[in-house]
């Protein structure tokens, strides 16, 4: 795993610059267009573009990269992000900005797509959540990066956009100049989702609910501080403290997913969520809420990483591109639902009702988990994937040569 840590350096700094980007773009937004006199409704309309874009985005990203290759695809999505985000400074007109922020859906889950699928087609089973959880826990330093970059003072924006479109232009240098070869791979096969679901339901069901699950947290947490009585700094603290909890969470948690049946780990972590979560019900002393929030997120945020080490575990070099993409397009499928629901329970039953809502997440993944493991036994550890094929050419795979693999169901 450190080895591949070490040869992939560069793409870790690319996806750090890439989140850290669209972490201050998301903000900006949000901050510019109030100045800028657009109404509530049309700041909603132009921040859900993103996750509308984000669905198409992740389907013909695996297609992209099957004709040009990791690095040319990234570099090209990586460019049209960055162009993106100089156009707001162009335009004052809420549908320019819309325009442009539906492009950075179809952009940035692609670049993701890229990194996600260059990772596991170099990892091996037993260190493949490990790899996983330093790329999530690098997303999620980005993102309290870009967060903390936004409260740069900027009257104009101005500044800060192009911050944002240098960041997104920075992050290709590092892939440019490394010597480390991109993956190659043989050709695609078509992934649709009734047939990822027979290779591994579990992981469909988890990338779902762990989209869902997430983006509540993210979305309807500052909404459970105020409901609590908490002021802005208070909130803020409390984000952060969840952010970097789920961030340190990521590699202790990958590491025992690699030593035994991974959905033992989502199964027993998930449980473990919906323990706190009930517990945070009763309320208690502002130390308390911030330990509960903390725990929450360490045992709830590393679980997608989890989910898709267990989908590459059980695919083919010819799977991996497109099932990244699935798995992708099903995060933010649920992050939809996600970002509806949680600031809805909150409406409804109050504070308690964001802990609900979470417990509820987490109470299904622990039974799909628990289900599966007793139905399926885990997935032999096929060692690491070795594509001898040019991008389009499927010439042969070594090191995968376990009978049935992929119709394996687990």
């Amino acid at each position: 795993m450190w080895r591949t840590f070490k040869n992939d350096w560069a793409l870790f700094a690319g996806i750090l610059m890439l989140v850290a980007a669209g972490s201050l773009l998301t903000t900006l937004l949000s901050v510019r267009g109030a100045a800028i006199a657009f109404t509530s409704t049309e700041i909603g309309l132009i921040q859900a573009a993103y996750p509308l874009g984000a669905l198409a985005g992740s389907s013909y990203a695996p297609k992209l990269v099957e004709r040009v290759g990791h690095i040319r695809s990234f570099g090209a999505l990586a460019s049209l992000c960055s162009t993106a985000a100089v156009v707001h400074l162009l335009s004052n007109d809420p549908w320019v900005w819309g325009g442009m922020r539906f492009l950075a859906g179809l952009c940035f889950p692609g670049l993701f797509v890229v990194a996600e699928s260059w990772l596991n087609a170099k990892a091996e089973n037993r260190s493949r959540a490990a790899l996983l959880s330093i790329y999530f826990a690098t997303q999620t330093v980005g993102t309290v990066i870009g967060q903390g970059l936004a409260g740069l003072h900027d009257s104009t924006g101005t500044k800060l956009f192009g911050l944002t479109s240098i960041l997104i232009s920075l992050c290709l240098i590092p892939l440019l100049v490394s010597r480390s070869p991109a993956p190659e791979f043989t050709a695609s096969e078509r992934m649709t989702l009734r047939k990822f679901l027979k290779i591994s339901p579990m992981a469909i069901l988890g990338a779902l609910l762990s989209g869902a699950s997430q983006t509540a947290f993210y979305v309807a947490l500052p909404l459970y501080g105020l409901r609590l009585g908490m002021d802005a700094a208070e909130t803020t603290t409390l984000l952060m403290a969840g952010a970097a909890a789920g961030a340190a969470a990521q590699f202790p948690v990958g590491w025992a997913s690699d030593h035994t049946d991974r959905r033992i780990v989502v199964m027993a972590a998930s449980a473990l969520a919906v323990a706190v979560c009930l517990g945070g019900l009763f309320g208690g002393p502002r130390g308390v809420v911030y330990a509960e929030i903390a725990l929450i997120a360490a045992v709830t945020l590393p679980m997608y990483s989890i989910c898709v080490a267990h989908a590459n575990d059980q695919m083919t070099a010819a799977q991996r591109v497109p099932g990244s993409g699935t798995l992708v397009f099903c995060y933010y499928l649920g992050g939809l639902f996600g970002a509806f629901a949680g600031p809805a329970a909150i409406g409804q039953l109050g504070a308690r009702g964001f802990l609900m809502l979470l417990a509820l997440f987490a109470a299904v993944l622990a039974g799909v988990a628990a289900v599966r493991q007793r139905q399926t036994p885990p997935p032999a550890d096929t060692g690491k994937a070795h594509p001898v094929a040019a991008h389009t050419q499927a010439v042969g795979v070594t090191g995968l040569d376990v009978p049935g693999e992929a119709e394996t169901s687990a």
